[in-house]
């Protein structure tokens, strides 16, 4: 499990914006996925580079969560 899934539960709701997605080359890249018709990477991640096609902070607490997660990562690197 990744750290940006720290004290996130599966099947929340992210706000979505736009029906754009990263067609994804490598799998082990994929950190999350969400399903809306097709499913589709929305979290990925390699390294110490993330990337979400969903809006975080409007998310409301799971999305906020998740920026918690990456900032406490931050502060130890």
């Amino acid at each position: 499990r990744h750290y940006i899934s720290e004290d996130i539960r599966s099947g929340l709701d992210f706000y979505h914006a736009h029906s754009y997605y990263c067609d994804v080359e490598s799998q082990s890249s994929i950190l999350g996925t969400t399903h809306y018709g097709i499913e589709f990477p929305s979290v990925i991640g390699q390294d110490n580079i993330l990337g979400f096609q969903f809006h975080p902070e409007k998310s409301h607490p799971p999305g906020i969560a998740i920026l918690k997660n990456a900032l406490r990562h931050s502060e130890k690197c």
